[in-house]
């Protein structure tokens, strides 16, 4: 089976997975739970990735190993802070909208959208999981990207979920420990990791699949992430002004 005939059944899986995700939202009137199903949906394209030409060589079991460890606590993590709450603000906001259209609007709108995104952004597993090569320095390179990627993703959501139950935070901005340095650690920790992903997969003759973490990248800081939830937070919280001023949106640094 060729490359191409192994993506367009990784997108065709992708499609059914984000079908499927779209009707439990309409039963559950919540369109936010595409969030908690985003890290799981890279699992499903890896696997048809993987079983297209199954090998036992240590690279492709390793990348997918740190993708299902990535996209597991990715989903409980926001399945777990999700518990209980209310649709994400821009899912309810977009819902108030469109009203009785929203139904449908939000099946091209979030659904498609993201698996079309999943599905591009998942080019490096395409290439990486067919890959029957020993480990290389570069993919040494990418381990430690995905590993730095991992613990900022990962101890950012700790320290705010951490900062959230205590008593008075409420309204309040966190600017210590990772937040400190980035306004959004999370976001450029799940950047990073999708370098080292790429980097591990990446080869001379396939250096092209790098569009893939620059497209994630660019998401994060432009559209999806940074951008929509600063706006979002300069509404609700007073002090997020202030906070804007004196820290970096993206890349950790020092306070301004």
């Amino acid at each position: 089976m060729s490359l191409s005939q192994i993506f367009l059944e990784g997108g065709l899986a992708i499609l059914v997975y984000v079908t499927v995700v779209w009707i439990i939202s309409l039963l559950k009137k919540d369109a936010g739970i595409m969030d908690i199903f985003w890290g799981l949906g890279f699992l499903i394209a890896g696997y048809f990735y993987l079983a297209a030409d199954y090998s036992s060589a240590l690279q492709p079991r390793l990348l997918y190993l740190l993708v299902a460890l990535w996209g597991l606590r990715l989903s409980v993590h926001i399945g777990v802070r999700n518990l209980g709450e209310p649709e994400d603000a821009r899912y309810a906001n977009w819902r108030a909208q469109y009203g009785e259209k929203w139904w449908w609007i939000s099946y091209l709108r979030v659904f498609i959208l993201q698996g079309v995104v999943m599905w591009v952004v998942s080019i490096p597993l395409l290439t990486g999981l067919q890959d029957k090569s020993s480990l290389t320095p570069i993919d040494y390179v990418g381990i430690g990207l995905f590993v730095t990627g991992f613990l900022f993703e990962a101890i950012g959501d700790w320290q705010l979920r951490s900062f959230k139950k205590n008593e008075g935070s409420k309204g309040k901005v966190l600017n210590s420990g990772l937040w400190k340095y980035t306004r959004h650690p999370n976001y450029f920790g799940e950047a990073v990791l999708w370098w080292g992903f790429s980097l591990i997969a990446v080869e001379m003759s396939t250096l092209w699949i790098l569009i893939s973490p620059a497209i994630m990248t660019w998401l994060l800081m432009k559209v999806s992430g940074v951008k929509m939830l600063d706006e979002l937070l300069l509404k609700t919280k007073p002090h997020y002004a202030a906070y804007i001023q004196n820290t970096n949106a993206f890349f950790p640094g020092k306070s301004k």
